[in-house]
């Protein structure tokens, strides 16, 4: 195992496209590591440096505290995990599995040894003498795991091996390599654009933007307190409502959403609120909370996710998409996610609400993230 580190690493490919601009974070020995992000962030160029399969432009990578750039990917004792198998199509999957082991010149009973290993924790013993064409999807990413497996390299390296897969696969193969990091522990780079997979399988995440690092911590960390729009969009399925705003003496108006807020900056926002932290208000006295006509019904057997619109206008950021094209400029799309057991109508209006704590406020301008006090009263919500 080793840990692995970037020092003010940036990407420029001849084209003069900046593929990853001052990367600089460390992965712990031992670590599973995930950078998530959507397509050309900079996320799998960055996995290459780390092969050697591209060289950075500028700055220093490390494997277990040696400068490695310049080393050529096969004197790095690193195993990659491709989104596309690359397994070997003549070989049998016993011979894709020992392929790497037998490159290494180990012995050959170290092979077998290793192999029957491999194929016992993957459940691949049925498939050792069929090749990859008689195989599923799923077995083919099982070996191709497995052949990183039985290497027992210094880092692991995977590049969205999951995204071919159907979503019971994808599930049930997360669960696999979560069991798998937990017995070997080996540092490990996991390469994705699926925010859910970052979320299930990472001890830390870093989200990628431009090819820059914008947020790095643990996955409730990012979840909780997101340190820009971009970074509060990505991260939840449904993404977060985020909405424009203007603040003056506590008071937040986003057109039909109107918070009393003492603690909030004045000036142009955008409040954040995750669907899940809205919900149903039952019109009792004392009670407030913007009315949101019903646009759109998912019902998933174990919630109910709406969505509705309000008078306002939604943010869309480059990980949010920016609504229902039908719907009037002037009203906004807001996502709610709610008890299996209410089913708003289509046309209906109903009444959502939420707490001050689940609030997220940026600034209109830069993105970031603002500090705020939030005094919890008994009236958090405000309609017009």
């Amino acid at each position: 195992m080793a840990e692995v580190s970037f020092h003010e690493v940036t990407k420029v490919f001849p084209n003069g496209t900046t593929a990853v601009d001052e990367l600089t974070c460390t992965i712990a020995d031992g670590e599973f590591m995930v950078l998530v992000g959507p397509s050309g962030c900079g996320k799998t160029t960055a996995l290459r440096m780390i092969a050697g399969l591209e060289e950075p432009t500028s700055g220093a990578i490390a494997i277990g505290g040696e400068v490695v750039n310049g080393v050529s990917p096969r004197d790095r004792d690193i195993a990659m995990v491709f989104q596309s198998y690359a397994l070997y199509p003549h070989k049998t999957v016993l011979e894709n599995l020992a392929f790497g082991l037998r490159q290494h010149k180990m012995p050959a009973d170290k092979i077998a040894e290793r192999v029957r290993e491999v194929s016992s924790l993957l459940t691949l013993d049925d498939l050792l003498d069929r090749k990859p064409a008689q195989l599923s999807g799923g077995q083919r990413q099982r070996v191709a795991m497995g052949r990183a497996l039985a290497r027992r390299p210094r880092v692991y390296l995977l590049d969205e091996p999951l995204s071919n897969l159907d979503a019971q696969l994808r599930t049930q193969l997360r669960a696999d390599l979560k069991q798998l990091h937990q017995r070997f522990s080996t540092t490990t780079v996991y390469v994705t654009h699926d925010q859910v997979e970052a979320m299930t399988l990472g001890e830390r995440i870093g989200v990628m933007s431009g090819g820059k690092l914008l947020q790095l911590g643990a996955p409730q960390e990012i979840y909780r307190r997101p340190t820009n729009v971009f970074v509060a969009g990505f991260i939840g399925s449904p993404p977060m409502n985020l909405l424009s705003a203007s603040a003056a003496d506590g008071r937040v108006d986003a057109g039909d959403l109107v918070l009393e807020a003492p603690g909030a900056p004045s000036g142009e926002l955008v409040i954040g609120v995750r669907p899940e932290a809205l919900r149903l208000m039952t019109g009792a006295t004392g009670e407030h909370a913007m009315p949101v006509r019903v646009e759109v019904v998912e019902l998933l057997g174990h919630e109910t996710i709406v969505y509705g619109s309000i008078r306002g206008h939604r943010v869309a950021t480059a990980s949010t998409a920016p609504g229902i094209e039908s719907l009037p400029p002037e009203r906004a799309i807001v996502i709610a996610r709610l008890d299996a057991r209410r089913q708003p109508a289509v046309g209906e209006t109903i009444k959502l609400g939420m707490s001050l704590e689940d609030v997220h406020l940026f600034d209109a301008t830069s993105g970031g993230a603002l500090a705020w006090s939030q005094p919890l009263t008994s009236r958090h919500l405000a309609g017009s």
